[in-house]
């Protein structure tokens, strides 16, 4: 089957159209897609006005401004199952744990409706999946970023899915559920450990990112510091220990730039941190090119077992790449701060 591409139209607002809402001019200008459509693509950030993310219908226009409409191609009806490798920590007949690699998406969605871990566990699983999460996230209780690496837990029954969401949502505040990840950051916090304490919410511009704002969802993340990298008084980069209270949308990474210690790789919210890079070793900035993601992993999942009521501990150690990254650190002068145990 032939696949659809994208579509892209770019408009200028005629001085008649001044002062009309952009739902309404859409759809005079686009008459083949709904008028609900195009709302739908405006809420979902599909459409710039010089430049900046419109995500409301109701938006009045200025003469002369250009809009930039993308409609992206329709989603496949149900995604299919492709024989993709799957690293299974765990397996029963209510739950698959599993170690989820670094660029591998989560569930099929725009620009990847293909080639994700459904697509993997339809395959590995058959109909043996929770279906609560719908026909594009069967099972799925819970997301990893595409390029973080790690833990990650699916529900094979209805049953256990309600049960282990229920624990994700409270994240330990009155059980046993525990997540932990851990992250190589620029620079290191005076301290050897705190919490970022900052509400989350869509970023007001760019429709793919978060950012810390009043207003947003609480959002709560406990770190420590394990290892710092480089000159005492001001270390290069830095090993944390990260425990999430809450689990909003790239929590760890909002939170991380939000105090001044992005995620080394982290393209999206460390940007401003590239020329750091000239201040690591030699083999450091080559292992830091080498990983190109954000050096972010998923250690340990700590979960009530929704048949048996058993607490499983599962942990999964740094991947190659974040190995060879923390050892070239390494040969910066070090300074040890905690240990590499969660216990």
């Amino acid at each position: 089957m032939e696949e659809r591409a994208d579509r892209f139209e770019t408009l200028m607002v005629a001085a008649s159209e001044q002062g009309q809402r952009l739902d309404r001019l859409l759809a005079a200008r686009v008459s083949e897609l709904s008028r609900s459509h195009l709302k739908s693509l405006i809420r979902t950030g599909e459409v710039t006005i010089a430049g900046r993310t419109i995500l409301d219908p109701d938006h009045r226009v200025e003469a002369g401004a250009t809009i930039m409409l993308h409609v992206p191609p329709p989603a496949p009806a149900q995604p299919q199952g492709e024989d993709i490798p799957l690293t299974v920590i765990y397996e029963d007949q209510a739950v698959l744990v599993v170690d989820k690699p670094a660029g591998l998406v989560v569930h099929p969605a725009p620009g990847n409706w293909t080639g994700t871990l459904v697509n993997a566990l339809i395959t590995h699983l058959g109909d043996s999946l929770s279906g609560i999460g719908g026909v594009r996230r069967p099972g799925i209780v819970h997301r990893l970023d595409k390029d973080t690496s790690g833990l990650l837990v699916v529900a094979k029954t209805d049953f256990a899915h309600r049960a282990l969401s229920e624990q994700f949502a409270d994240h330990g505040r009155t059980g046993s559920f525990k997540r932990i990840y851990l992250g190589f950051a620029w620079g290191a916090p005076e301290r050897s450990r705190g919490t970022i304490d900052a509400p989350i919410a869509r970023h007001p511009h760019a429709r793919d990112k978060m950012a810390v704002r009043s207003g947003g969802r609480e959002a709560i993340t406990h770190w420590e510091v394990i290892e710092r990298y480089g000159p005492q008084k001001e270390p290069v980069a830095s090993l944390l220990r990260l425990r999430l209270e809450t689990g909003r949308t790239h929590q760890i990474r909002v939170h991380l730039a939000h105090v001044g210690h992005p995620l080394l790789g982290d393209s999206v919210y460390g940007a401003g941190f590239r020329t750091k890079a000239a201040l690591l070793a030699e083999d450091a900035r080559a292992a830091l090119k080498a990983l190109d993601r954000q050096a972010l992993h998923a250690h340990l999942l700590n979960v009530e077992h929704p048949v048996t009521r058993r607490f499983l501990e599962f942990r999964s150690e740094l991947p190659p790449e974040l190995v060879h990254l923390r050892q070239s650190l390494v040969l910066q002068p070090t300074v040890p701060q905690g240990r590499m145990s969660v216990e």
